[in-house]
């Protein structure tokens, strides 16, 4: 396979005027209007759901005893592993030195960062008066009263607000030269204003540049163990107690490859939108979309091994609890989550062992669309099927989701897309300085 870094026979100012263009004269108004509509309805969604659960609190929502931690947890779990392919492919790609990366970063790092938002909102809710979130935070207070920080609460505050701080600013600093490029391009004075108060002054002196460099690595460097180590505390939340199903050390490794796995899926249906809708080709080649397919193929393999793996842990404790919970989840009434879990992520993967799989727009969409259901499924399978039946037979209880718990965790999807779509109507989606410098030599 050839290296899809640098598309032959482009030339510097092709480069630049090729994907500055959509940002100036977007070539696909109507397609872009029909999904910026969709995504403004699905906001509304969220914020009429969030009214009603302010108002009555969160027994709208079909969680009780037992059961206390569903779709919110699920859907902080879900959005926070989406959220940590884009980190991967652009910093550790970045560190590594693949240039290959440069065509797809972009709209990865965003995809990030609304993701972590998303899931930022999930814990903060779940507070049930959530104007008392900053209690949370360890301030000075008259009555000395500090966080405990012993509480699962106080990990997701401090692990999605590092996450999200540096998302942002790695965001941010990769898109400081392009900014300045839309500034000099733009033909109106309030876009010129507008892009050159958001370059930071950019005049692409050897000073700048030295600084942005060393920078954007320093941020790099920092946000990959912040992958390992967020998702790690995510699945603590469930591993450091007693719940049969939960209490396993593998759970952080087993939370970090899903993690990854759901994310690349994601970046992989966006590449494929993005390309089409900026008519793109040129630059996210079918050898993009092939890296992408193969890194999708082998983080979903390694997923499969962590369930192999899951399995054999509980059968192997001897724990009757432990296999109790394995027993529901293959043949209990949440069954159809774990079987949905295997037959989404794993079946239709295994079409990328074949080159026109891997290349293929329509049916990479098609497999990334499954492994983000399946691993949503996979959430759902964990959290319910732990917490449903425990150890006394008297504590019993189903969950059924009501139409607020659906309602929220549709208007999230609304919360993601309407910034995202926004990114790509007004900011170059791929970075035309680091394309212009692995062109340059």
């Amino acid at each position: 396979m050839s290296d899809p870094a640098v598309p032959p026979g482009m030339t510097m100012a092709g480069l630049t005027a090729r994907i500055a263009a959509p940002p100036l004269h977007f070539p696909s108004p109507r397609g872009w209007g029909v999904a910026f509509a969709v995504s403004l309805l699905l906001l509304g969604l969220f914020a009429v759901s969030v009214a009603v659960l302010l108002l009555d609190g969160i027994g709208v929502w079909g969680e009780n005893i037992p059961v206390n931690w569903a779709f919110d947890i699920l859907a902080y779990v879900w959005w926070v592993g989406i959220a940590h392919a884009g980190t991967l492919i652009s910093a550790l790609l970045l560190l590594l030195g693949q240039a290959w990366r440069n065509s797809l970063n972009r709209f990865a790092e965003a995809m990030t960062v609304f993701a972590v938002l998303c899931a930022g909102l999930y814990p903060v809710l779940h507070l049930g008066r959530p104007w008392f979130a900053y209690w949370m935070i360890p301030l000075p207070s008259t009555l000395g009263v500090y966080p405990q920080f012993r509480s699962p609460l106080g990990w997701d505050l401090w692990a999605v607000l590092t996450y999200l701080i540096v998302s942002i600013l790695f965001f941010y600093v990769g898109l400081i030269p392009d900014l300045a490029t839309m500034r000099d391009k733009a033909g109106t004075r309030r876009a010129r204003t507008l892009y050159g108060l958001a370059a930071l002054g950019w005049r692409g002196s050897a000073l700048h540049w030295l600084r942005w460099r060393r920078l954007y690595r320093l941020l790099a460097m920092i946000g990959v163990p912040l992958v390992v180590s967020v998702s790690s505390e995510v699945s603590l939340l469930l591993a450091a107690g007693q719940i049969p199903g939960w209490h396993s050390t593998i759970f952080p490794v087993y939370f970090v490859i899903g993690a990854i796995f759901s994310g690349f899926a994601l970046v992989t249906m966006i590449a494929v939108v993005v390309r089409t809708m900026l008519t793109v080709e040129p630059l996210v080649t079918d050898a993009h979309l092939e890296h992408l397919a193969r890194l999708l193929l082998a983080t979903g393999l390694m997923t499969l091994y962590c369930y192999a793996a899951e399995v054999f842990d509980q059968l192997w404790s001897g724990d009757r609890f432990e296999v109790q919970t394995l027993g529901d989840r293959l043949s209990g009434p949440y069954a159809w989550s774990y079987w949905g879990a295997l037959l989404f992520n794993f079946v239709p993967l295994q079409g990328l062992w074949w080159r026109r799989v891997r290349t293929s727009p329509v049916a990479l969409f098609i497999i990334g669309l499954c492994a983000v259901v399946g691993m949503w499924m996979e959430r759902f399978m964990l959290l319910i099927t732990g917490l449903y039946r425990d150890f006394q037979p008297s504590s019993e209880g189903r969950f059924s989701p009501t139409i607020w718990d659906w309602g929220l965790f549709l208007g999230t999807i609304g919360v993601f897309l309407v910034p995202f779509l926004l990114f790509l109507r007004f900011v170059p989606s791929i970075s035309i300085a680091e394309e212009k410098e692995v062109l340059d030599g």
